[in-house]
């Protein structure tokens, strides 16, 4: 009894048309098929933060990870002779200098005796001379003073870029040679890069939006972000085309990390419904068709939930037929 009172009751549910669903005509749909592979992230660019002269790291302020901007002071590298080299300089400076103001007394005291026919005029242009050689090399210490104190301000070491550092092959304390390198930065963003199977080469095109899978390898394209195809490399190698794309919020990627992508492979014909039109209940899925002389529920068999034209559409693989008349709530 309880049986029949359950099948009338389904009996009824069929026959009665919702208030306000809309009717749709079943029409075949162009659906997008996707191909799941691996991208690689990357960074557009790969710099080197270089030491500029050679000594000892005497501070390091960043390590692996850390985000830097362009001008920021990464190292300081120290090298004592400098210092050494400055103190010598300075020295010379001090004695050049002396004996130039000697030579200009020289100078003046030998042009008054000329004037009164005491000494000839070959004494005074060789003490002008004096002066002249002894000014030029004020000028050239000078210069080679300016020299060391500008090598001594190329200790600090700069981040050439903005981004985030990727390794550090030197420590404090090291002892590193000029143009060594003391840290390797990822800057420009960061995009992904794919290897495709060669037999997909012909059916990928620049600018086609693919979907890109959260970290962790997830397997769920519905919760994917969409991605745009920027450049395909025209060059098969080891059977893979190489291709890239660009993605919002990839900031949060290591560089090498991999991830899924969805790209667009080909397109067919399916029969798709709105998902609001799809029920389910005792775990089977019906549809709502509206038959000649009232509604009834049909049973399908659904697959995956897709984007067209049209808007959201839920996959029919059996149940429906083109023509037929799907109530949507």
């Amino acid at each position: 009894m309880r049986k029949l009172a359950v099948l009338g009751l389904a009996a009824l549910m069929s026959l009665a048309a919702p208030a306000g669903a809309a009717e749709m005509v079943v029409q075949p749909v162009e659906k997008i098929e996707r191909k799941a592979v691996y991208g690689r992230v990357e960074s557009r660019d790969t710099v080197m933060a270089r030491a500029r002269i050679g000594g000892t790291v005497q501070s390091l302020d960043v390590e692996e990870g850390t985000a830097v901007k362009a001008g920021d002071v990464i190292a300081t590298v120290v090298d004592d002779k400098l210092a050494l080299q400055l103190k010598a300089t300075d020295a010379r400076i001090q004695a050049i200098d002396a004996q130039l103001q000697n030579s200009i007394v020289e100078l003046q005291r030998a042009q008054k005796l000329l004037s009164t026919g005491t000494v000839p005029k070959s004494r005074v242009d060789t003490q002008q001379t004096q002066v002249d050689v002894l000014t030029n090399q004020l000028a050239q210490a000078q210069a080679e003073r300016q020299v060391l104190v500008q090598q001594g301000t190329e200790g600090d070491v700069i981040a050439p870029a903005p981004g985030r550092v990727l390794a550090v092959p030197v420590t404090r304390g090291s002892v590193i040679l000029p143009g060594e390198t003391v840290a390797r930065i990822a800057g420009g963003g960061y995009f992904l890069r794919l290897a495709l199977p060669e037999r997909h080469a012909a059916r990928i095109v620049e600018g086609d939006t693919v979907l890109v899978g959260a970290r962790g390898m997830s397997i769920a394209p519905d919760a994917a972000r969409r991605g745009k195809l920027v450049k395909v490399y025209p060059e098969v190698a080891d059977g893979r085309v190489i291709a890239d794309v660009e993605v919002d919020g990839l900031g949060d990627f290591f560089v090498g990390e991999r991830t899924l992508v969805w790209i667009p492979v080909d397109t067919r014909k399916v029969i798709a419904v709105p998902p609001a039109s799809v029920s389910n209940r005792f775990g089977v899925d019906y549809v709502k068709v509206q038959g000649a002389a009232a509604a009834i529920d049909v049973p399908v068999i659904i697959g995956e939930t897709f984007e067209s034209a049209e808007g959201s559409r839920v996959e029919i693989l059996s149940g429906l037929n083109p023509g037929d008349r799907v109530l949507v709530p």
